[in-house]
């Protein structure tokens, strides 16, 4: 597989070379790709709890479980405020 690097990403790759961390421009690659699954990983986990956490609020919602929205925002109003005396 051929890879075209824009001069910025060489510059970059260079430069992490010459910190001494990488042996050749296969480790810089490796790690880049190595970093870029596990940002993959944590993504994907997020999106399934983000689903599991909405699917456990539409069950609750459906319940008449809910909070009034106004009593939301009033809520992170004072979470705001609280945040900004600290």
């Amino acid at each position: 597989m051929a890879v075209i690097l824009t001069p910025d990403q060489e510059q970059f790759i260079q430069h992490k070379l010459s910190s001494g961390k990488y042996g050749s421009v296969n480790d810089v690659i490796a790690e880049a790709l190595h970093l870029l699954e596990k940002r993959d990983q944590g993504y994907e986990a997020w999106l399934a709890q983000t689903r599991e956490q909405v699917q456990v609020a539409q069950v609750e919602l459906a319940r008449g479980e809910g909070i009034k929205s106004d009593q939301v925002i009033e809520r992170l109003k004072a979470r705001s405020r609280q945040r900004k005396q600290q």
